[in-house]
C-alpha cells in the first residue's frame, strides 16, 4: 500500500475514533438520562475529541520525558531534519531531546502540518551521520503518512487506561490484567504494522538508499539487547523499533514487524547489494 493510501486510511481511522466514542457517550446518555442527557455526553465527547487531538503530542512527549531541543545546542540535527522535511513536503517539525543513553527515535503530532520529533541522547552519540538522517527520515514518513495521527491518539489513550490500574490500592494488580489487554487489544486495532515497512520503504527513497536505515535498525536492534530501558508499553508505537523485552505487559503492546523482515525488504529495494560490497 502507498503512502498516500496509509494517509487517507488514517484520517478515516481518527474520525472513526471520534465517532465510535462519541456513539458509546450517546448510548450511555440515553441509557441514563434520555435524550437530554445523550446530547450533553455527545457534546462532552466531541470536546474530549478536540482537546485529544491538541493536546496528545504534548502528553505523549510527557510520556517519553522528552524536553525541547533548542537550535543552538543541535545546529546539524536541525539542519538536516529541516532539509529531510522539505524533500519530504512536510513542515519542519519541532525537535526534542529524550535523556535517555538507548538509542531511539518517536514522531508524534496531527501530521504534515504539525508534529514533533524526539531523538534520544543515545541515538545522537551512537548513530552514523547517514544512520541519524535515515531514521529522521522514517519518523517523517510516519508524519507525512499520518500514522502519527493514528498512532499519538491510542498511545495516549492507551496509556491512560493503564493508569487506572494505579487508583487500584490492593487492586491494582486485578485492574492491571484487566485493562492491560483491553488496551493492548485497542493498539492492535487501530494500529497496522504494515505502516512500518511503508515507512522504511519511504525514508529508503527520501535518503535515495535502502542501507543506512537498515543499518540503523540492525544497530538500534543491537542496542535494545544491551542498553536497560524502562517505560509505559503502551508508547512502543511511536518508536522506530520496539525499544521494550517482549515480555510481561509489554509482550501485549508490540505493533513492529521483527527486525530481521525490515531489514530484508530494506535490502531487497537494492539486489546488487552484495556485489556492491564485495567489490568495495
Amino acid at each position: 500500500m502507498s503512502g498516500a493510501l496509509f494517509a487517507v486510511r488514517n484520517v478515516l481511522k481518527a474520525w472513526a475514533l471520534l465517532v465510535v466514542a462519541c456513539s458509546i457517550l450517546a448510548g450511555l446518555g440515553w441509557l441514563l438520562g434520555g435524550y437530554r442527557l445523550l446530547s450533553i455526553f455527545v457534546f462532552a465527547g466531541a470536546l474530549l475529541g478536540a482537546a485529544l487531538y491538541w493536546t496528545s503530542d504534548r502528553v505523549a512527549l510527557g510520556l517519553l520525558g522528552a524536553r525541547e531541543l533548542p537550535l543552538a545546542e543541535a545546529p546539524g540535527l536541525h539542519s538536516t531534519v529541516e532539509r529531510l522535511a522539505a524533500l519530504a513536503r512536510v513542515l519542519k517539525p519541532r525537535l526534542y531531546l529524550i535523556p535517555d543513553g538507548l538509542p531511539r527515535a518517536a514522531a508524534v503530532g496531527r501530521g504534515p502540518r504539525g508534529s514533533a520529533l524526539a531523538v534520544s541522547s543515545g541515538l545522537l552519540a551512537a548513530a552514523t551521520p547517514a544512520e541519524l538522517e535515515a531514521v529522521v527520515a522514517h519518523e517523517l514518513a510516519h508524519v507525512r503518512n499520518r500514522d502519527v495521527i493514528v498512532q499519538t491518539s491510542v498511545v495516549v489513550l492507551a496509556a491512560t487506561l493503564l493508569e487506572f490500574s494505579r487508583i487500584g490500592g490492593w487492586l491494582q494488580r486485578v485492574l492491571l490484567y484487566l485493562l492491560g489487554p483491553i488496551a493492548a487489544a485497542f493498539v492492535h486495532l487501530m494500529l497496522s504494522r504494515n505502516r512500518e515497512f511503508v515507512a522504511d520503504r519511504d525514508a529508503a527513497v527520501l535518503c535515495d538508499s535502502p542501507h543506512p536505515l537498515a543499518d540503523a535498525l540492525v544497530r538500534l536492534d543491537a542496542a535494545s539487547e544491551l542498553v536497560e530501558f524502562a517505560g509505559s508499553p503502551a508508547t512502543e508505537p511511536l518508536y522506530t523499533i520496539n525499544p521494550f523485552m517482549e515480555d510481561g505487559l509489554a509482550a501485549l503492546f508490540v505493533t513492529h514487524p521483527p527486525v530481521g523482515e525490515r531489514v530484508r525488504r530494506l535490502r531487497q529495494l537494492d539486489p546488487s547489494w552484495p556485489e556492491k560490497l564485495r567489490a568495495a
